[in-house]
Parts: C-alpha cells; sequence; structure tokens
C-alpha cells in the first residue's frame, strides 16, 4: 500500500506569530522528527500525562486545550518541540485582553472576532426572562444549539439583552455576564446599545457537528418593565421566549406580537395568560428577519 503523503502545512515560525493553534503544533510536531508516542513519552518525563488521543485532537483541530492543567501540558510541550516558551500558549488566547472597566474611553473597537453567519446555523434558541415583584428584569438566560457549517467555528458572538421599546434599559455597564454550560467567556463589548458577549467553546468544531451552550446576563433597571423583545440577527430554527413573573405580582394584562422589521409598527399576535408558575411564553419556527416579543401591563397602583 503506498505510503501517504503528508498535507503541507506551512511554515512553522509563520504559524507560530499567526496560528490557528492546531497548524502550528501540527507544523511543530512534524519539524521535531518525533512521533505523537514519543512526544507523550517525553511530556511524562517532565512531569505532566497526555492521552496520544489528546494530542492527535489537539493536532488536527478537533479539540482546544483548555484549563489550567491543558495549559501545563502545553509549556512542557513547548520545550520537547524546542520551541520559543509561550510560543503554542499565546495562541490559545482569544485576542489582545479586553478592557471591561465601565466607560472605557477610546475610539470604538472593532467587531469582534467569530464565526461569520454563514459558518454556523442557529437550529434553536431559547430564552427566559426573570421579573421579580418590582415588576424589574432580573437576569436574562440564554440556550442556544448551532451546527458548524465549516470546519473550524470554535465561538459565538451574542448580545446580552435584546431591547424592547418597553423594556428600559439598565446600565451595560453594570450587568453581569456569566457563561453557564459548554462555553466561557471571552471577549465583552459594552459600547452602544446592544453590547455584545464573546463565548468561546473551546473546541473546534468539524462541519456538521452541533454545539449546545448556555449563558445568563443579569441586570436590574431602575423601573418596571414591560415587555421584552428579541430581534432576529440571524436565521433561527426554533425560538422559544418565556418571561417568568413572581406568581404573587402578575401582570394584569399580556400579549405575544411580531415585527417585520426592528423598530416597525407591532403587530399584535395573541392574549397570553400567566400559567400557575406565573409564566407565559411564544414560539416561533424559520425566522430569518424582524423581531417577536411578549408585551404587558401593570396593575395601576
Amino acid at each position: 500500500m503506498p505510503r501517504r503523503i503528508p498535507e503541507p502545512v506551512g511554515d512553522r515560525d509563520a504559524l507560530l506569530r499567526s496560528g490557528p493553534f492546531h497548524l502550528a503544533l501540527l507544523a511543530c510536531i512534524r519539524e521535531s522528527g518525533l512521533s505523537l508516542d514519543r512526544i507523550r513519552a517525553r511530556l511524562a518525563q517532565h512531569g505532566p500525562t497526555v492521552a496520544l488521543s489528546t494530542l492527535s485532537d489537539w493536532q488536527r483541530g478537533h479539540r482546544r486545550p483548555g484549563g489550567e492543567r491543558s495549559l501545563e501540558v502545553i509549556a512542557a510541550l513547548e520545550h520537547v518541540l524546542g520551541v520559543p516558551e509561550r510560543a503554542l500558549a499565546e495562541l490559545l488566547r482569544p485576542g489582545p485582553e479586553p478592557d471591561r472597566r465601565p466607560g472605557t474611553p477610546g475610539e470604538p473597537p472593532g467587531p469582534l472576532p467569530g464565526p461569520r453567519e454563514q459558518d454556523l446555523t442557529v437550529l434553536s434558541r431559547h430564552q427566559t426572562v426573570t421579573i421579580d415583584a418590582a415588576g424589574r428584569r432580573t437576569s436574562v438566560w440564554t440556550r442556544t444549539l448551532i451546527r458548524a457549517r465549516r470546519r473550524g467555528v470554535d465561538r459565538y458572538v451574542d448580545r446580552y439583552v435584546d431591547r424592547s421599546p418597553a423594556a428600559p434599559d439598565a446600565d451595560p455597564r453594570t450587568c453581569e455576564i456569566l457563561a453557564l454550560e459548554n462555553c466561557r467567556l471571552g471577549e465583552v463589548r459594552r459600547q452602544g446599545p446592544a453590547p455584545a458577549a464573546e463565548l468561546l467553546f473551546d473546541q473546534v468544531l468539524r462541519r456538521g457537528e452541533s454545539w449546545a451552550f448556555a449563558w445568563e446576563a443579569r441586570d436590574r433597571p431602575p423601573a418596571p418593565c414591560t415587555g421584552h423583545e428579541y430581534g432576529v440577527h440571524r436565521p433561527v430554527g426554533q425560538l422559544l421566549v418565556e418571561v417568568r413573573f413572581d406568581p404573587l405580582a402578575p401582570p394584569e394584562q399580556c400579549h405575544s406580537y411580531t415585527r417585520r422589521l426592528p423598530g416597525g409598527e407591532p403587530c399584535h399576535a395573541g392574549a397570553l395568560v400567566p400559567n400557575a408558575h406565573g409564566t407565559v411564553h411564544l414560539t416561533a419556527v424559520d425566522l430569518s428577519s424582524g423581531a417577536v416579543g411578549i408585551s404587558w401591563r401593570w396593575p395601576s397602583r
């Protein structure tokens, strides 16, 4: 059987400067002339142990090192492969360390790094908005299921609150953003009316592979909230939006609505009645533009 010719990778030093990580690692391994088994044995001599399957996944881009222990392995790997200290580790950073201080002065930054719209499909999205007894929004929890349309997707950039004309704006600089499931928080941009958060998977998806992740934004606007709106920034296969009121402080009236265009005139869709748990919801499928929302009115006090 003829020997398979390795695919060209690129110049090692250039890849160490610009990445991506998996190609830089592959170039370093090839230049070292060591097999993965030999590399694993030499790593063990320096302390950290790692499975052969993990090394293989790292160099092929199927997984991405994450966590303190993985970084220890990368540091030892740099020594074994004879590359400058932190040359590989620096490629694991999502980008320049963001300045998350409130009100950072200076010019507006450029767009966040992340997958382009054609790189992934949003299969489903579930948002739960929690309203306290005083009528104020306390959190927006979001779970998203995506499918990669090409190899290399490893993050998602999301807007942490979809603003509604009926929802008073909390100060975006004080909003707490939490990565909950299958992601970690990368860069956060708080400038403008729709701040964005970068959610990192710490794993590179293959084409056709799906990924589910959840995160939460916690804030407390100064005034009672009377609506929540989901603006369609990219097509969504299936959408579920829930609003959870305090069961002892329900709204007087509640209804769902749609907009053909964000900011356009709303079209009343139907009355909603909170259930025994104080929750109302709306669902939609195959959304590609416009907005959907839930609006309510509080009893006179």
